[in-house]
């Protein structure tokens, strides 16, 4: 599996409660920059439209700038392809206050482009110092193993 984009922030700012994977309706020069590493997911999020998904706020930058046509929009949302128990439960989810469904990667599967996202709840300032604590302690231990 290789990872074109991954949106490392999600982990910290969030706690990932379930994880699913979707396929994403590209354009042709779309699905070329995102697989030469062109694009990001940082700060996007998914949003749900008339019993639809779609990602947005996402970047993927034109595959080559100057052959690109005049109406494209790097940020333009971009549909999730689901099945329509998924939508239905995702929808649900994301309308409950306390959830979120934020993008996690974008990585190929079988030649595809696909998205993982996750729900996902927000964390507190105090879980966050928290993970920050248990990252540092984790890296002390390697550096003592290291040593010996």
């Amino acid at each position: 599996m290789i990872v074109y984009a991954e949106n490392k922030e999600a982990y910290f700012n969030y706690e990932i409660l379930d994880k699913y994977e979707a396929g994403l309706v590209l354009l042709g020069h779309e699905v070329k920059s995102v697989k030469t590493g062109k694009a990001s997911i940082k700060g996007s999020y998914v949003v749900f439209k008339e019993s639809e998904a779609f990602l947005m706020g996402s970047v993927i930058s034109p595959y080559q700038p100057k052959n690109v046509p005049e109406d494209y929009n790097p940020q333009r949302s971009r549909k999730l392809l689901l099945n329509k128990k998924e939508l239905d439960y995702l929808a649900g989810k994301s309308k409950e206050n306390s959830f979120a469904l934020v993008p996690l990667k974008l990585f190929d599967k079988y030649g595809r482009v696909k998205l993982e996202f996750g729900i996902a709840k927000g964390k507190k300032k105090r879980d966050k110092r928290e993970s920050i604590k248990k990252r540092e302690i984790n890296k002390q231990i390697e550096r003592a193993l290291k040593r010996e």
